[in-house]
């Protein structure tokens, strides 16, 4: 089973849009721009604070 993970390798700030790209299979800059776009519509800021809290990082293993 997927688990979604921020992470920290392939981090700007936190590793949000990485995990999010790393969990749905698509580029990290695509989400990245995404998250962008969301600041200028509204609640993209609170979104990306709310998964930085939520989201745990991914751990070596």
């Amino acid at each position: 089973m997927k688990r979604l993970y921020r992470n920290t390798k392939d981090k700007k700030i936190a590793g949000v849009c990485a995990g999010l790209g790393e969990y749905f299979d698509i580029d990290p800059v695509i989400v990245r721009l995404l998250f962008l776009m969301s600041i200028f519509w509204g609640g993209g800021v609170i979104a990306y604070l709310i998964a930085w809290f939520i989201v745990p990082e991914k751990t070596a293993v």
